[in-house]
């Protein structure tokens, strides 16, 4: 292999904002003791269109923040009300992982009073579903488990308290849904925004 060029892409310096009036003061508390003092500023734009109950797509470079940035209006809407629900959707079993070790540090801080997770998927035991179902706030999973298992079971052990109380869908890494894959995930959404419906929750 032969290097034909070099390209070098000057550093560019990043933009803060304040945190936003609505976050609440104990994830505020939580982020400067883990020495985040401002957000970035796309952190900022999104927590308050996320708030204000509109669909966001957020496109920033790696290690920018993004999983903090949906995080944070998902949480925020959590202490306001216990019973809210949240999908996070990954296009792999292992990226779901990954993330969830991201969440932990919120998850240790607030305890399991205030914020429950887990992980859904074809791994997950019986029993951790069931828990999961029922008492996790924001439940990572992937499309097939969408598909093959929320969807189909929509009324059935406990699904219908999710989606009756389906505040968000974060549906991460959005660009590699591609061609059949892509198609595929298209329907799940079409299906999922109908039970939505159905059950009178927008998320």
């Amino acid at each position: 292999n032969k290097i034909i060029g070099f390209k070098k892409i000057p550093s560019r310096p990043a933009i803060y904002s304040e945190f936003p009036e609505r976050l609440k003061c104990e994830i505020v508390d939580f982020l400067k003791m883990r020495g985040i003092d401002k957000l970035y500023c796309h952190q900022s734009e999104m927590f308050k269109s996320a708030d204000e109950g509109k669909n966001v797509i957020i496109t920033t470079s790696t290690a920018s923040g993004k999983t903090l940035s949906f995080l944070l209006p998902v949480i925020n809407k959590i202490l306001d009300d216990p019973t809210a629900r949240a999908l996070f959707i990954y296009p792999t079993k292992a990226l779901a992982h990954d993330q969830f070790r991201n969440m932990v540090p919120f998850l240790e801080y607030f305890g399991s009073k205030k914020i429950q997770a887990g992980i859904y998927d074809g791994d997950t035991p019986p029993n951790e579903r069931a828990r999961i179902r029922k008492n996790a706030n924001i439940i990572l999973t992937n499309p097939e488990m969408i598909n093959s298992s929320f969807l189909p079971n929509h009324s059935l052990f406990g699904f219908n308290y999710i989606f009756q109380r389906l505040k968000f869908v974060v549906v991460d890494e959005l660009h590699t849904y591609r061609g059949a894959f892509g198609s595929h995930m298209a329907n799940i959404m079409r299906r999922l925004n109908r039970i939505c419906r159905y059950y009178k929750s927008k998320p």
